[in-house]
């Protein structure tokens, strides 16, 4: 089969090159997904589950990739909740092979029913974003209708639909980015808006919850901003705790019946996800390294 492969991690999406590789085999609770697009995310170069196994061992060449939407093409023993032919879309383990190739084996728990009025392209945009979202926002966050969020990074892939989520959960949402990023946030829900690079952040406060994508600096001034009670939620990197609250550090994973709510959104129109270049698997190297700054999320057609 024909997959992105990557050997150097030193090398970034440099490094990336367009293989043939044999397929992969069905272990037990896996599904074979015959993939038809798929999302990719370049931090995860830096991951190093990129190039190693549970067991520390060196798996290079890894094929990179992790979101996906396709169609089941073989069960594996003891599978069950999937069917052969299904339309499905998930996230793929973390350290084994990834989605930017035509096949990938996935356990079957990390995967749900895609509907038929779903395309494939939007299908392979949701689930690192989405997820990421919706377990910062409720599972983390514990966020309620009637409370305020600021979320970091609004114009973002997760930033984007955090502020859709808790919007449609019914909270005041502050949404955070450069200037460029104003018109983008505030479309897709925000309340207000703060530039990050010419307003005061303490403005935005006090809230009930910080969704922090950025980290660093900012990432560390926004603590401050958490209310009494209130939680400080990040995906870059464990932090101090607020006066009062609490801090919590948490990496996604897939859950099939929140993939499943998230779907549920985008069908009555409630989500929508910034989809950016679609390019086919033979020209991915070239679409995931891109000369000139592209606006939203490049997906990988492969089917």
């Amino acid at each position: 089969m024909k997959a992105i492969t990557v050997t150097d991690p030193d090398a970034g999406t440099a490094g990336m090159t367009l293989t043939e590789q044999p397929e992969p085999r069905a272990s037990e609770n896996d599904v074979i997904v015959r993939v038809h697009a798929s999302g990719f995310t370049p931090g995860e170069l830096t991951w190093p589950a990129t190039w190693t196994d549970r067991a520390g061992r060196d798996r290079t060449p890894s094929i990179p990739g992790h979101e996906l939407s396709g169609v089941v093409a073989e069960l594996g023993y003891g599978t069950t909740g999937l069917a052969v032919g299904q339309r499905v879309f998930g996230l793929a383990d973390w350290t084994r092979n990834g989605t930017l190739a035509e096949l990938v084996a996935v356990e079957a728990r990390n995967l749900a029913p895609l509907p038929a009025d779903i395309d494939f392209v939007t299908a392979a945009s949701l689930p690192i974003s989405g997820l990421t979202a919706w377990q910062g926002l409720f599972e983390h966050g514990h966020l309620r209708s009637g409370e305020s969020v600021l979320v970091h990074g609004a114009a973002g892939g997760v930033g984007s639909v955090a502020t859709q989520l808790a919007r449609d959960a019914g909270a005041y949402v502050i949404g955070t980015g450069r200037t460029a990023d104003r018109d983008v946030a505030l479309g897709f829900g925000a309340n207000e808006f703060v530039d990050l690079g010419t307003d005061e952040l303490t403005s935005a406060g006090p809230v009930n919850l910080v969704f922090d994508v950025i980290g660093g600096d900012i990432g560390d001034r926004s603590v401050d901003l958490v209310r009494a009670g209130g939680t400080f939620v990040s995906i870059a990197g464990p932090t101090r705790q607020p006066a009062g609250g609490r801090s919590v550090f948490f990496v996604v994973e897939a859950v099939r019946d929140q993939l499943t709510q998230i779907a549920a959104r985008v069908r009555d129109g409630r989500l929508r996800t910034g989809i950016g270049t679609v390019r086919p698997l033979d020209d991915a190297v070239a679409a995931l390294n891109p000369t000139e700054r592209s606006t939203g999320k490049t997906i990988i057609s492969v089917g």
